[in-house]
């Protein structure tokens, strides 16, 4: 088994500490970059390295999807052929180029 690396910080009259540097390095944190508190029913909290997407309301949106998974498993479903289908009928051989720059419309 793998020894799990320990590092201690201390908690100051405000409630704040300073992230000691063997997780700063671990995380590739640098000045003014975000980080996540992960709290699981048990106690265990992980901290995780926050990594900005271009769409800040992605991160939200599949938070909202993993919690609906987590309370409600028994709603996935297996995607089948039928509907493979019926999305390429609709979309037909459309191909699409994902790194092009959106149209001034389309923004």
């Amino acid at each position: 088994m793998v020894a799990l690396a320990q590092d201690f910080s201390k908690l100051t009259d405000r409630y704040q500490t300073t992230v000691p540097s063997g997780v700063r390095k671990h995380l590739q944190l640098g000045k003014g970059d975000q980080i996540r508190y992960c709290t699981e029913p048990s106690g265990r909290v992980y901290i995780e390295a926050v990594h900005e997407t271009a769409d800040p309301a992605l991160g939200a949106f599949l938070d909202l999807l993993e919690a609906d998974i987590q309370a409600h498993p028994e709603r996935l479903k297996a995607f089948d052929g039928a509907l493979y289908d019926r999305l390429k009928a609709l979309v037909g051989e459309l191909e699409v180029d994902l790194d092009a720059t959106l149209s001034a419309d389309d923004e």
